[in-house]
């Protein structure tokens, strides 16, 4: 059989632990014996990040802006446990943080349907896709614990000399205090990443905060996604038959949790990662829950949402059998492939993608599967197999 051709490559960011063993082990079996790959490969498993004073994280996102695919395998963020077991230079920063910041991106994360797996909302019918802000807020706050009675200002200080003040407080014994900081630049790039994914995925967007409580931070960020919708994106939507709407974030939840899905809906970013979560587990499995980084001006990385498995991975070093699920990081490979034939207008290549995911989700549908989907199953009797045998058998229907 002629392996399908590549034009361009696709930028793969490897990784670290069992998602490691996975991703060579899908290569092998269902990638290389049916295309003709072509990647530009950066090893981001911790050991070479740390080798490379990672170096390798920020190479590998200005290749994902060069050739504008990118697909990669999950990564170690090292706490203070994992810079002693890797006998580390320095704690290094997310990958995923860095890689978000150089390309500017929104991460747009959602569940993989498969017959068998049944959400536990009875109403969810089709998948909830969550776009996540994936700057500031909270995870960039300044905090700070207040040793008794005082005032707490927020202090604003203008190039030009400008000063801003506002009480945050009067402290009349001890308590905690928190800042928090966006960019307009930033909540930009996101409300566009948002509208532009809408019109290539052709969902309705919804996008909810709390303007009511928060009338500065979160109405900016209302504000602008509206100013930009109706500028920009307001007869573009109108002519693929989608819309746009705003919602408090309470108001979204309760809307979601009754609705049949089939939408984006897009979140600061603390809400988006703990929605993203919340959608992920309800549908079934965080496992089955696709990631792709959306940058305003078309680059795309794709990524499974979960983990390394970090406890598979060490009973696969003792030499035991492992049941650890692939079905995202297969997704995230399907996804990149797709994007880098409709890019490159290869049909072949988008069609084998399509290929690639009706064979991993009738493996499932045929009753052999990991065990954490053996787990939560409605099919009756599953075989649960191990990490190899699933991909084998996905590779049996593929070549079928």
């Amino acid at each position: 059989m002629d392996k399908i051709q590549m034009k361009t490559p696709i930028v793969e960011m490897d990784g670290d632990e069992m998602t490691r063993v996975l991703w060579k082990m899908i290569k092998e079996e269902l990638l290389l014996p049916f295309i003709d790959l072509k990647t530009e490969y950066y090893d981001l498993g911790l050991p070479h990040r740390d080798e490379t004073g990672d170096q390798v994280t920020k190479d590998a996102a200005e290749a994902a802006r060069k050739y504008g695919v990118a697909v990669k395998c999950a990564t170690i963020t090292p706490n203070a446990a994992r810079v002693e077991e890797y006998h580390l230079k320095e704690m290094w920063k997310s990958p995923n943080g860095t890689i978000r910041a150089i390309l500017d991106g929104t991460v747009f994360r959602a569940p993989i349907i498969v017959k068998g797996i049944e959400p536990y909302v009875s109403s969810w019918k089709k998948p909830i896709t969550i776009a996540r802000h994936a700057y500031g807020d909270v995870y960039k706050a300044a905090e700070m614990k207040i040793p008794g009675p005082g005032t707490c200002e927020l202090v604003y200080k203008g190039a030009d000399g400008t000063e801003l003040r506002e009480t945050i407080h009067e402290f009349d014994g001890p308590g905690i205090v928190q800042g928090m900081h966006n960019l307009e630049g930033s909540i930009e790039s996101f409300a566009r990443s948002c509208f532009n994914y809408a019109l290539d995925t052709k969902q309705d967007l919804w996008f909810a905060s709390k303007d009511t409580i928060s009338k500065k931070y979160d109405h900016t960020f209302k504000d602008i996604f509206q100013e930009i919708y109706d500028r920009e994106y307001a007869e573009r939507f109108e002519k693929a038959g989608i819309t746009y709407f705003y919602t408090l974030i309470d108001d979204a939840v309760a809307r979601v949790i009754k609705s049949q899905g089939g939408y984006i809906w897009a979140c600061k970013n603390y809400d988006g990662d703990v929605m993203s979560d919340m959608v992920a587990t309800a549908f079934g499995s965080l496992a089955m829950m696709t990631s792709v980084l959306v940058s305003p001006d078309g680059k795309y990385e794709y990524e499974a949402a979960h983990g390394t498995v970090q406890r598979h991975y060490y009973r696969y070093l003792e030499g035991e059998s492992t049941s650890t699920n692939s079905v995202a990081t297969i997704f995230a490979w399907s996804g990149a492939l797709r994007k880098r034939g409709e890019l490159d207008g290869i049909r072949e290549l988008m069609d084998f993608a399509d290929r690639l995911e009706q064979a991993t989700l009738s493996t499932i549908e045929d009753g052999i599967m990991t065990k954490d989907l053996a787990l939560i199953t409605t099919i009756p009797d599953p075989h649960v197999a191990e990490s190899g045998e699933f991909i084998r058998a996905i590779r049996q229907r593929l070549e079928s």
